[in-house]
């Protein structure tokens, strides 16, 4: 009887959490209008002056690695880290449920 109610409680903060997302992406702005949020000043400056600010050719690029650096740096140390927990767990053969 255990299992059923795990099982219940699993579907259960699932489902809310599809509708919690779901009605997240409701409130998103349209993409492709001009009044939306994402079309502002700071994305011209990005665009106008990254060659000059950074030296990088790709905007991109420019971004990433020169005007967002340590946020990169914190993602891929997320990253790095959430890949050795998995490898640790892998390793140990995973875990004993008692049911």
């Amino acid at each position: 009887m255990k299992l059923w109610g795990k099982r219940i409680t699993a579907a259960v903060l699932t489902l809310f959490f599809i509708a919690f997302l779901l009605l997240a992406a409701m409130d998103m702005p349209l993409e492709g209008v001009e009044a939306s949020p994402i079309h502002n000043e700071v994305m011209a400056k990005y665009i106008e002056d990254s060659i000059s600010d950074t030296g990088a050719v790709n905007v991109v690029a420019a971004m990433i690695l020169d005007y967002r650096a340590f946020d990169t740096f914190v993602e891929a140390s997320v990253i790095f880290t959430g890949l050795i927990c998995i490898m640790i767990v892998l390793k140990r053969g995973g875990t004993n449920y008692e049911e």
